[in-house]
């Protein structure tokens, strides 16, 4: 018989009995269906979880977005956390920075910080003059002369003498400028002829002046304005004329480097273990110790650069490092006992950490000349 036969004449097949007990009926629970004999009120229901701001007994549904807010504060916290430590940090390191500059001011007298700052600025100035157009070197030597010359003038006017200041600036500009657009022979003539235009007018103001000084105090005056005229744009003009040579513009680099690094090895080692005076009566502050870091750094830094800049070999680093060196420590103490004699501390106070500008450039004005005669004795053993 087959199954509609059979669906005929009992009323239901075997299958769909078999798929109805299957099911559960509609009205029994499908825990009850699948598990006779369970009872599933039993079952205590699951607390909710705690939301923030929640009221005290009733039901509240955790939603995602309550979920990213909380974790979105409590990142928050700990940014806040981790900045207000770092603050703190900082403030405590800035709290030791100051005590240690202040302790370096007692001792030397100077801000080392701004000391730090305001040469870095005046190197990288240097430096891009030097790396990119070597002309633009000049009007940055011009500016520095002029500067120069300003100050010098001031401090010895502060100290008696009579210094005309406007022909002291129109001597210095030319003297300056023909370094490194005239020939060298006629630097000289250029020199010789700014010495006499400041010497002739101050003679010239003085017996229009008629104030009763002295024949020593005018001498005394003609004689200083020369000095100035050969101290300043003379020596920057020598820098000029090393500069316009080929490759001059690494020569001016390295001397530079090499009085900075003299300066700033003796200056560190005798501030670490300066005990005995160098030249108390003229310089207290200086040590042999000082000198023994300056001879050190500036004999490094010039094998250095000899080697890895000028082509050199390291036996004319050694040379040139000891040649600055020399230069720059008479330089400086050069410019001490000037200082002392006027009755000066500083030739000027713009330079906060450093004093004037010629207080800077001390060790650097009379390294030009042994750079200017190493250029020409050297340059034969240059690596080709």
């Amino acid at each position: 018989m087959s199954d509609d036969t059979r669906e005929d004449a009992e009323g239901t097949p075997p299958r769909r009995e078999a798929r109805d007990a299957a099911v559960p009926d509609a009205g029994v629970p499908l825990a009850d269906a699948a598990f006779p004999g369970f009872d599933a009120s039993s079952v205590p229901p699951r607390p909710p979880l705690p939301v923030e701001g929640a009221v005290p007994g009733a039901i509240d549904v955790v939603t995602t977005e309550q979920l990213d807010t909380a974790d979105h504060n409590a990142i928050r916290e700990q940014w806040r956390a981790a900045r207000d430590e770092l603050g703190t940090h900082v403030s405590h390191a800035r709290d030791q920075i100051d005590q240690a500059n202040e302790r370096i001011k007692q001792r030397t007298g100077r801000d080392l910080v701004l000391a730090i700052v305001i040469g870095l600025a005046f190197g990288a100035a240097l430096l891009a003059s030097l790396l990119f157009i070597k002309a633009l070197f000049v009007p940055f030597a011009l500016a520095a002369a002029l500067l120069g010359v300003y100050e010098l003038s001031r401090a010895l006017r502060s100290a008696g003498r009579r210094i005309d200041v406007v022909p002291q600036l129109i001597a210095a500009a030319i003297l300056v400028l023909s370094a490194y657009f005239a020939e060298i022979w006629l630097c000289w003539i250029v020199l010789f002829v700014a010495v006499a235009f400041v010497i002739v007018w101050r003679l010239i103001a003085q017996m229009i002046s008629k104030d009763g000084r002295t024949y020593g105090d005018v001498l005394s005056d003609a004689v200083v304005g020369g000095f100035v005229q050969i101290y300043v744009p003379f020596l920057a003009g020598v820098a000029l004329i090393l500069l316009k040579q080929e490759g001059g513009q690494w020569w001016v680099l390295s001397f530079v480097a090499i009085a900075v690094a003299a300066d700033t090895g003796a200056y560190a080692a005798g501030l670490a273990f300066g005990r005995h005076p160098m030249a108390p009566k003229i310089s207290p502050k200086k040590t042999w110790e000082g000198f023994a870091g300056g001879v050190a750094a500036s004999l490094i830094v010039g094998v250095l650069l000899a080697l890895f800049l000028l082509e050199l070999p390291w036996w004319a680093g050694l040379i040139f490092g000891a040649a600055i060196l020399l230069s720059a420590t008479l330089g400086d103490l050069g410019e001490s006992m000037l200082k002392r004699d006027i009755g000066i501390k500083d030739m000027s106070s713009w330079l906060p950490g450093h004093g004037g500008l010629l207080d800077r450039l001390d060790s650097i004005l009379p390294s030009t000349v042994p750079a200017l005669c190493l250029y020409f004795l050297l340059s034969p053993w240059m690596v080709l």
